[in-house]
């Protein structure tokens, strides 16, 4: 019996020193070179030092880390799974703040996800996430345009993310945060006119004379009075960038293919 517990117990540590020795390998993400880290090689330098120089901005002015990663594949990882982890182990955002959204991109799978820090969960719901991938990003990628289909996205949530803290975006990158802004408020816009509109033409047709005296009202308090996208308006590890500094993500954001 002591012969067995012993080969036991040996099996059980060979399994546990295994198992151990394939969650390091599966854990060993490459070391972030800044903000953008093109590991699939698919981002014309142009768009590179824009989305840089994005980032760059929204850190200093928000305090928000965005990071951009394309990697040529997942190695058959499940990728919401990968990018979770790849978010704790560079960090990305500042302690305690968790203010980060990783953008990942992986090039074999044809897979994209967006990876949102606590604390700019409430700024970046999982929902207006979603809406930014599809509207802003996945028509690029689905034509290899990976350069400026990243920077779209990018763009338009360093819009959102500028509007929150009521600050202006003034590099070159934030011209596309500014497009971003300008065709989702139109794009709003159009959406509470087509509403409001339905409504006049019910009180006109259904409202008889108590209708007709709220119309003018109507008229006063429509679409148009304000409003806009996103709530209005618009060091070291890492290449210096100083966006990796222990954030913490809870697995928000928004992914799928392309």
């Amino acid at each position: 019996m002591g012969k067995t517990y012993r080969l036991i117990f040996f099996l059980f540590t060979c399994a546990l020193l295994l198992g151990t020795a394939r969650a390091e390998a599966r854990d060993s993400f490459p070391r972030p070179v800044g903000a953008v880290n093109d590991f699939a090689g698919v981002i014309p330098a142009e768009y590179r030092r824009q989305m840089e120089g994005l980032a760059a901005e929204v850190l200093a002015k928000t305090g928000t880390a965005m990071v951009v990663v394309t990697v040529k594949g997942l190695g058959g990882e499940e990728i919401n799974d990968y990018v979770n982890r790849l978010y704790a182990a560079w960090g990305v955002g500042r302690k305690g703040e968790d203010k980060g959204v990783l953008i990942f991109l992986a090039l074999r799978e044809r897979k994209i996800r967006i990876e949102t820090g606590y604390g700019v969960e409430g700024v970046l719901p999982d929902g207006l996430v979603g809406e930014i991938r599809d509207r802003h990003m996945i028509p690029y990628l689905r034509r290899g345009e990976y350069g400026p289909g990243l920077l779209q996205g990018m763009a338009a949530m360093a819009a959102v993310v500028a509007g929150e803290a009521g600050v202006t975006l003034s590099g070159e990158g934030a011209t596309k945060a500014s497009q971003a802004a300008k065709e989702g408020r139109r794009q709003v816009g159009f959406s509470l006119w087509t509403v409001f509109l339905v409504v006049v033409v019910i009180v006109l047709l259904f409202g008889g004379r108590s209708g007709r005296d709220l119309l003018p009202w109507l008229i006063i308090f429509g679409p148009g009075r304000g409003g806009g996208y996103g709530g209005g308006g618009f060091g070291g590890f890492g290449g210096g960038f100083g966006g990796f500094g222990g954030g913490l993500s809870g697995g928000g954001g928004a992914g799928g293919d392309f």
